[in-house]
């Protein structure tokens, strides 16, 4: 058997590992966990023995070193089930990412195979409360002391941030610096004294998984939790891993897009009007069909553009068009569910206004989709310049 077979029968055996867990553990109690907005610790668990922290990770330090494509598939799966608990994972994978990709060699054998094993779990911590789309807005800063940086500001919107226990944390290391971006850097931030979280932010959906506030006040941190342990090198750094967290955003829509599809197609057939099931009526079969049509199209750009990032290319053009598309299919598509089920999809009873609730989050979360179209344009005139 050759290699390529022998890693199309591994991933169809974790893909296989993966929608047995979701039957068994995730299913009979996510309306729980959601309805309850509490913290769901057992399949935090399980995630972890999984190996699904370390998904990404190379496996020369500890993880499973999948590729994008791979990944997007695991996160389409959960998705279509409970899309929340992917939060989990993501945010955890970008830290990850960013100390893989720009971290200095000791940085990586020190912090790498903790957060593979789930030992150590974290995120990503670049929002405040007035810079989002707009990073290079942040307030938060770093102050040389000695060996020591000293850091003071708040971050909002964190996820994993009350269950987390390290960060990657976006600050100012020269807040006078022109362009902006220039004085930026991104620090490998853990739970240390001068780290408090304020409040557990409330939110329409997204339930069970922590979103807080993370205020700093004289927060001292050695200075080699510096990433690449050269200052100015945030901005970049911290963007470096979006490509993949829009595929991740991206493929959580497909799991809602093609959950809520699964969701109307069974209820169309059991619910009978006027003598016979509804999927027989013209009118839901117009619905499905665009639905069908929306959620296949959603998962082709996805795959395309993770078929790009694991092929070396540069990519933000496929993963904005990704992100863009399957977030909003995810929101029409649960729209249209909801539509089909009728008084029922109102029903917390259902799992189809969980998806209703979930969906409008992909369409803001790794930059709004009115940025998206923005970055998809510019990158098309720039391949395709007739200059």
């Amino acid at each position: 058997m050759n290699k390529q077979a022998i890693e199309s029968a591994e991933e169809a055996q974790l893909l296989d590992a993966i929608d047995r867990w979701l039957k068994r553990e995730v299913e009979p109690v996510v309306m729980q966990y959601d309805h309850e907005d509490k913290w769901p610790a057992k399949i935090v668990d399980q995630m972890a023995e999984l190996g699904l922290f370390g998904a990404t990770i190379s496996q020369r330090y500890g993880g499973l070193g999948l590729p994008a494509s791979t990944y997007a598939q695991i996160i389409m799966r959960i998705s279509a089930t409970w899309m929340a608990i992917t939060g989990i994972v993501n945010s955890h994978l970008m830290l990850a990412l960013a100390i893989e990709k720009f971290g200095t060699e000791a940085q990586k054998e020190t912090w790498l195979p903790k957060l593979a094993s789930g030992e150590v779990r974290g995120g990503l911590a670049l929002t405040e409360p007035d810079a989002g789309t707009d990073l290079q807005g942040i307030r938060m800063t770093a102050r040389k002391d000695g060996d020591h940086y000293v850091i003071n500001g708040t971050k909002t919107w964190i996820t994993n941030g009350i269950e987390g226990s390290c960060f990657a944390l976006l600050v100012k290391t020269d807040p006078d610096a022109d362009p902006r971006h220039k004085g930026m850097s991104l620090f490998i931030a853990p739970k240390l004294a001068g780290f408090t979280v304020g409040r557990k932010l409330e939110k329409l959906g997204y339930k069970s998984i922590d979103s807080a506030e993370l205020v700093f006040d004289n927060y001292r941190i050695p200075a080699d939790h510096l990433i690449g342990e050269v200052e100015g090198q945030g901005f970049y750094q911290a963007t470096g891993g979006l490509e993949l967290g829009r595929i991740n955003v991206a493929a959580r829509g497909v799991g809602i897009a093609e959950g809520a599809l699964a969701l109307a197609t069974e209820y169309s057939q059991n619910r009978k009007t006027f003598g016979k099931p509804i999927c027989e009526h013209q009118a839901i079969q117009l619905k499905l069909g665009e639905m069908a049509t929306r959620a296949r199209a959603a998962r082709l750009l996805v795959m395309d553009a993770a078929d790009a990032f694991d092929r070396g290319e540069r990519c933000d053009m496929q993963a904005g068009m990704a992100k863009y598309f399957a977030s909003e299919a995810a929101l029409e598509n649960s729209t249209e569910s909801l539509r089909i089920h009728g008084a029922y999809g109102y029903s917390k009873e259902y799992h189809i206004e969980r998806l209703y609730r979930d969906a409008p989050l992909t369409c803001i979360g790794e930059g709004t989709n009115e940025m998206q179209r923005i970055i998809i344009a510019k990158q098309w005139i720039k391949r395709n310049s007739i200059a």
